[in-house]
Parts: C-alpha cells; sequence; structure tokens
C-alpha cells in the first residue's frame, strides 16, 4: 500500500493482555474500514490473557512494534525478573509467541509516518508528556522536537503515557491512541505519577490522509471492563483492577513499585 495516498490508519496501543478490550476495539475498528491497523507496544505485559492477545494481533496481521513491557518478556530487569507477571507471562507464552516478540522492530518508518512506543529512541520516555517532582504536565514543543531527535515524519504514532493526545509540533502532527486495556496506572520514574485517562473505555485512533493533512478521531470504546477487572484482581492486582473498572489511580500510593 502506498502510505502516500490519501489512506485510513487505526492506531491501537499499549493492550497489556486485556483481549476483551482488544475485540471491542477490533469490532469498532472494522466499521471503518482502515487500511492499516497499527499497533505500538506494550501488547502481552498485565496478566490478563496474553497468549490470546498474541495470538490475536498475529492472525489478523497488525503491523506491531515493540513496547518497554515487550522488550522485557526477553530482557527483564531484576525486578521485572521476580514479579509474578514476568513468571505469568512465561508460564502461557510458547517459543513461537517469544519470536514473534524478539522479531518485532522498537520503531518502524513508513512513508510519511513514523511509529514509536516512546520516542523514537527511547522506549521508557514519554514524547508528550513531562514528569517532574510536581506531577504530570503536557510537554513543550520544544521538548517533544528535541525527544523525536531529528525525525522528520509528518505524522507521528506513539504510546507509552496511555494518555490520548492529538499535538502539533511545528510541522508535525503527533498521535497518542491511548491504551487499549490499562486506562491509568502509577509510576515512580523518574518521579512519582499517576497517568489517568478518567474512564474505563478501551481506546484507539481513527486517521484519514486528506489534501490538506491528517484527520483524527480519538475513539473510545464500551466493553465489559468488570469482567476484566475481576480477572486481575483474581491474579493478585487490586491496584490494576481499580485501574481497569475506573480509568483513574484510588488510592494514589507508591509504597510498591507497580508495572503498567
Amino acid at each position: 500500500m502506498d502510505l502516500q495516498e490519501p489512506v485510513r490508519i487505526a492506531a491501537i496501543s499499549d493492550i497489556h493482555s486485556n483481549l476483551l478490550a482488544l475485540q471491542a476495539v477490533w469490532e469498532d475498528l472494522q466499521k471503518h474500514s482502515p487500511d492499516l491497523v497499527v499497533c505500538l507496544g506494550d501488547h502481552l505485559w498485565g496478566s490478563l490473557q496474553p497468549r490470546l492477545v498474541a495470538d490475536f494481533l498475529m492472525e489478523h496481521g497488525v503491523l506491531c512494534i515493540s513496547g518497554n513491557q515487550d522488550r522485557s518478556i526477553h530482557s527483564p530487569t531484576e525486578q521485572e525478573k521476580a514479579s509474578a507477571d514476568f513468571a505469568f507471562l512465561h508460564s502461557e507464552l510458547s517459543e513461537h509467541h517469544l519470536q514473534w516478540l524478539l522479531e518485532m522492530p522498537a520503531t518502524l518508518n513508513l512513508p510519511g509516518v513514523l511509529l514509536c512506543h516512546g520516542t523514537p529512541t527511547s522506549d521508557t520516555t514519554y514524547l508528550l508528556e513531562t514528569v517532574t517532582e510536581h506531577g504530570v504536565r503536557l510537554a513543550s514543543e520544544a521538548e517533544i522536537l528535541q525527544r523525536l531527535d531529528h525525525e522528520t515524519a509528518p505524522l507521528v504514532l506513539c504510546g507509552h503515557s496511555h494518555v490520548a493526545r492529538v499535538v502539533q509540533a511545528g510541522n508535525q502532527l503527533i498521535v497518542n491512541p491511548g491504551s487499549v486495556g490499562i486506562p491509568a496506572y502509577d509510576d515512580d520514574v523518574p518521579y512519582p505519577h499517576v497517568m489517568e485517562s478518567g474512564s474505563p473505555h478501551a481506546r484507539y485512533a481513527l486517521l484519514s490522509r486528506t489534501g490538506s493533512g491528517w484527520s483524527v478521531s480519538l475513539q473510545n470504546v464500551v466493553y465489559d471492563w468488570e469482567v476484566t477487572a475481576q480477572t486481575a484482581a483474581l491474579r493478585g492486582r487490586s491496584d490494576r483492577a481499580c485501574w481497569i473498572r475506573t480509568g483513574r489511580v484510588e488510592p494514589f500510593n507508591f509504597t510498591q513499585n507497580h508495572l503498567q
């Protein structure tokens, strides 16, 4: 497909093994007949249905790049390796799944479109948000352009923060479709902070190339999030269950270092 021609792209990201959310998003996006579906990383980490999510993405030919927590499945930190999430993932995934993850690129350049998880050079850095000791704010245009590191694609699709945004920086349009599967989380790197979408909907973005640029629609999809929240709770993640059913982090507690 020639992406220089008018085209429809569906962008999904940060599924985190939430199969019900992915199925709902897939059903919704099919109504719009996209020419291409891309997934921007963090597909499987989440102690929900990693094997079934991997099978779904492979079966449907979704163009996937790797996220930081896809990379961690192969190259975990000591903390990640000791986690229940890591053990569960490796009990679920076959060598076929692991090879699929290993072969996934960290970034991908299509004609006029750049796919990255965080930034083009770091899958653990937010492209559109800046975290300070005072909280999270929208990154400035200068910060975004610096993080793009001279990448000049007119359209940049990114994930990682789980926050749906459409941001113009210079001549570049940057779109984060939000998270399919985990609408909120907490983290303590580089400072303690929360990312919250404010509702439990599964999120993705529809993009249409026109003669004057890209038109973007941020989609919010209903699914049975209570069932998924109960699964997370049964697997020992009451915090993740709260994130899934509310899109908020309650309570905000950093006594444990939770992995998205």
